[in-house]
């Protein structure tokens, strides 16, 4: 005779349905965690192109990007937006397309 049906074998019957929980995400995976872009001063780039691609890109105006800019330079870094991941990471690929160095960092909570 066969085992009966305990409740985990009871799904695997057609018409049966089982509910699962849900997929708990680790806070330190979580992609709506809000993310820090960062940009680096270097030695090549001319400090009126960095301010440039900081208008372009992140739409700040003239004030607000040679600001960013002047940070950048005299401190070594600037923290140029804080996003969501998927977006953050868009924003560090497109300051690599414009030949800028930039990073990602998670925002400590």
């Amino acid at each position: 005779m066969a085992a009966p049906l305990t409740p985990a074998h009871a799904a695997d019957l057609p018409g049966e349905t089982r509910t699962l929980p849900a997929p708990q995400a680790e806070g330190s995976t979580r992609l709506d965690r809000p993310w820090k872009v960062v940009v680096w001063d270097d030695p090549i780039n001319l400090m009126s192109y960095v301010a440039y691609v900081f208008q372009r890109l992140f739409g700040f105006s003239a004030e607000v990007a040679n600001r960013k800019m002047r940070e950048v330079h005299e401190e070594g870094s600037s923290v140029v937006a804080t996003e969501a991941r998927e977006r953050a990471e868009f924003f560090v690929s497109r300051l690599h397309a414009y030949g800028l160095q930039a990073t990602l960092e998670k925002v400590e909570s």
